[in-house]
């Protein structure tokens, strides 16, 4: 069956990505951006296709929510699956060190964004009689801790809690609410998120050129799993501990992976 899927924070990474999966599936697509040309690159990017539409919108205003619903009921009449992928992280600064502006722009993002279009689209889905929303988990929703990610890692623990709520509360309803944990894919947000010096940029890149993958290599799976999903309070999560595991121990052994390293002469060549 042809669904239409919303994906905020649509026109790069992640979002990007798992937009051309449904698309090349099939499926009809609105991808939100931050600005008209944010989404215009997102569109140019994705290419000719009568069933893709981008939405300007900040998801922490309810009216650009509402805007982004609206359009895509008014093109594609239904919402079967919202995706709740817009992110945004601080420097990598010490916490005393961070602006307003970056701590107020993270939370808003990941955190009151999300929870302020899961109340919007529920209620909406909910008339419609069906429908799906899924929350991006991200580092810190385990609990785990690390310098400089305070305040991202805070508003992805906290979307977990969310997440498990918001499921308990539409458990008796027609309103499948679900997690999509992707592990660490190689993206804009990574690049800035995780480098603070050059020093500290080259001690992480062993890890992360062990676990990382590219967004073309997970997206699909995910896409796959988003697809075949009607468990309210599913987890789909790409990089298991099993996984994790795996590639620590074999991973700098027998496959010695270079994708951080390859993916950020590529993002250089493309701005020369």
């Amino acid at each position: 069956m042809k669904k239409t899927v919303v994906i905020t924070g649509g026109t790069r990474g992640i979002g990007l990505g798992m937009a051309k999966e449904f698309l090349s599936r099939g499926h009809n697509v609105v991808i939100t951006g931050t600005s008209e040309e944010s989404v215009a690159r997102g569109l140019k990017d994705i290419g000719e296709n009568s069933n893709v539409i981008g939405v300007p919108c900040l998801v922490e205003n309810t009216d650009s929510i509402e805007k982004v619903w609206d359009k895509a009921i008014e093109r594609f009449s239904t919402v079967d699956v919202w995706i709740n992928n817009a992110g945004a992280a601080t420097s990598r600064n010490g916490l005393e060190e961070l602006s307003y502006d970056e701590i107020t722009r993270t939370i808003d993002t990941n955190l009151t964004g999300t929870i302020l279009a899961t109340r919007i689209v529920s209620a909406r889905m909910l008339k419609q009689g069906s429908g799906q929303i899924y929350m991006f988990e991200g580092f810190g929703s385990n609990g785990q801790l690390q310098k400089g990610i305070s305040v991202y890692g805070s508003t992805k623990r906290a979307l977990r809690y969310f997440t498990a709520a918001a499921a308990n509360e539409f458990k008796d309803t027609p309103i499948v609410i679900g997690s999509i944990s992707p592990g660490i894919v190689t993206t804009d947000l990574l690049l800035r998120s995780s480098k603070s010096s050059e020093k500290d940029w080259e001690k992480a890149k062993k890890v992360l050129n062990v676990l990382a993958d590219r967004a073309e290599v997970v997206t699909p799976w995910l896409v796959d799993e988003v697809l075949k999903n009607n468990k309210n309070g599913a987890k789909i999560a790409w990089l298991t501990t099993i996984k994790v595991l795996g590639r620590l121990i074999f991973g700098r052994l027998f496959c010695k992976k270079q994708v951080i390293d390859d993916w950020e002469r590529e993002q250089a060549e493309n701005h020369s």
